[in-house]
């Protein structure tokens, strides 16, 4: 302790201050305090030091780092309070070293993990905010491309940052099939290959990448102020080859390999949950594309995944809304241009993203279910449009209407009672409703599927196979499926499109295929005709229906009206 007089300067001090500064206690008398413990060194501590000298303040407070007489430091807490009945005051230094220390081993092991020793998500997620902090203030102003190479951006920093958040593949078997202990081993071994993957891909103005473990068997590995993505590609890379080298446990030889999504961005204007959403999202696909690779983060594969997750949100509750409307595209019959039927074609008017086609958001309904509800409306509305078409044009020969069914409408719902019960609710006839599902879901078809198609056959509505040609193609099953109907998938149309350059084989096949649905009782459409040169061919094969932009695209209801009413098509 020391008496500091209005001045700052020491009037009195004992043994163990003179002590701690290596000298007598006398020899610090007239000494300026706040040179002794270094109270100068900012602003603040300065100000509140002068404030305690004058009376303003009754106490302060502050930890200084001192440099004892025999080399080593000490952390020091140092008090100024005024001396009660006097106009000075008492320094007081007490030695909180081992308090630090006990402090620092607690943070220690507060901030890392147990098992591999590496920073945990804790201090992960601390070190990542401060980097980005750290990086905003570098991104250059002018948004200067970085290069490829340290000496791009000379002594300042490059104002961005990269992620490469990895998981094992398989690492549960490991740990079901061998026990914890061994998996446990393992991580400890990734750990290891990680940090030198790490330190050997260089260092920043904060020293090496961070490798830290998130949480089971997924590592993040932070590389601040990156130089761009071919480092967190190369960086990457490196990991992967390093993981696929076989571990030797205990007598234990392991293989395994890791999934790695990779981030690399500007630091201006990204958070620390952005940057750990789009990594997060980016292992993902690392994942969904085969395992044991890395992927980097695609904003517009991202934008497509945000679209697809806004649209299923707001699926089920669209339908309720009335978003929904069909279109209808004309089948043709071959030989005298006729229309025949249509095709219900179902348009989602979002309020967002506009009009939407099919193959924007029926397989998102297919898979949360809600192409039940979706699919009963398309058939209800489009058989009650059929049936108004055939009221207002008694004279004229009936439509039938084709309506597409997902394989799991006959899973999730009763679709004969739905049919039987749409058909009796509209007036429409059975046979002037056509259902059509896809070639895969069809030859599939077992138990369940086939019993619903068989009695929708038996109830007189036509079953067609939709895109024939393109899935398994088991003739021997399609003589024992409820089918009147094959549609040939447009790839064999656009064979003939050319007449100069055209592919026999193409023709051959398409013959083929017309001659053994008839033989089987089956009528036969093309999709996809363009041109009347396809017609033309077509029509010399034997299709007996076709559909496509030659006769017309899908229409509203009104023109079909007004299509009954017209000539026959051109063929």
């Amino acid at each position: 302790m020391a008496v500091v007089d209005q001045d700052g300067l020491v009037v009195s001090a004992n043994d163990a201050l003179g002590a701690l500064f290596g000298t007598e206690a006398g020899a610090l008398r007239e000494q300026a305090a706040a040179d002794l413990v270094d109270l100068a060194s900012d602003g603040r501590t300065w100000h509140a030091y002068r404030e305690v000298l004058r009376g303003r303040r009754s106490r302060f407070r502050c930890t200084r780092r001192l440099k004892h007489p025999d080399g080593r430091s000490l952390w020091a807490e140092v008090t100024v309070s005024p001396v009660p009945d006097s106009r000075r005051v008492l320094l007081s230094i007490a030695d909180i070293s081992d308090r630090r220390e006990l402090q620092a081993r607690l943070r220690h092991l507060q901030m890392h993990d147990p098992v591999t020793r590496l920073p945990n998500r804790t201090l992960f997620f601390e070190r990542l905010s401060a980097a980005l902090e750290t990086a905003s203030q570098d991104d250059p102003a002018d948004g200067t491309e970085i290069g490829s190479s340290y000496e791009s951006y000379g002594h300042g920093g490059t104002g961005r940052i990269g992620l490469c958040y990895l998981d094992l593949d398989g690492f549960k078997a490991v740990n079901d099939t061998m026990g914890h202990r061994v998996g446990d081993r393992l991580l400890a071994a990734v750990a290891a290959r990680l940090t030198e993957c790490a330190d050997s891909d260089g260092y920043t103005r904060s020293g090496g990448h961070l490798v830290a473990r998130l949480g089971g068997d997924e590592f993040a590995i932070l590389v601040e102020e990156s130089t761009g993505t071919e480092q967190l590609a190369d960086l990457a890379q490196s990991v992967l080859c390093a993981l696929q080298q076989p571990f030797d446990l205990a007598g234990q030889r392991l293989s395994v390999s890791a999934s790695i999504g990779v981030v690399e961005r500007g630091a201006r204007g990204t958070t620390a949950t952005c940057l750990m959403q789009a990594a997060d999202t980016t292992l993902y696909w690392a994942k969904a594309d085969g395992k044991a690779r890395w992927t980097l983060f695609d904003p517009e594969r991202n934008a497509h995944r945000m679209t697809r997750q806004a649209l299923s949100s707001t699926l089920r509750p669209a339908v309720e809304r009335g978003e929904f409307a069909l279109e209808y595209q004309p089948l043709v019959g071959m030989a005298d241009g006729a229309v025949r039927g249509v095709e219900a074609l179902v348009r989602w008017n979002h309020p967002q993203f506009g009009t939407l086609a099919p193959n924007r958001f029926v397989g998102i309904a297919e898979e949360d279910g809600s192409i039940v509800e979706l699919g009963r409306w398309v058939l209800r509305t489009a058989c009650r449009q059929a049936r108004q078409w055939q009221m207002d044009h008694p004279r004229r020969r009936p439509l039938f209407v084709s309506v597409n069914v997902a394989v799991r409408q006959v899973w999730d719902s009763d679709l004969v009672a739905d049919v039987a019960g749409i058909l009796a609710e509209t007036g429409l006839a059975p046979h002037l409703l056509q259902l059509e599902l896809t070639e895969s879901a069809v030859m599939g078809s077992a138990g369940r599927p086939l019993q619903a198609l068989q009695a929708l056959s038996d109830m007189g509505v036509q079953i067609a196979i939709d895109d024939f040609g393109t899935g398994y193609s088991n003739l021997a099953y399609l003589s024992r499926l409820p089918v009147s109907v094959l549609k040939l998938d447009g790839s064999f149309v656009r064979g003939f499109q050319d007449e100069a350059h055209a592919n026999p084989a193409d023709e051959l096949i398409v013959e083929a295929l017309v001659q053994l649905a008839h033989r089987l009782g089956l009528t036969v459409t093309a999709e996809c005709v363009e041109t009347s040169g396809q017609a033309t061919r077509l029509r010399r094969i034997g299709c007996d229906t076709g559909q496509g932009w030659l006769y017309s695209r899908a229409v509203t209801p009104d023109r079909i009206a007004q299509l009954l009413g017209a000539a026959p098509l051109p063929v």
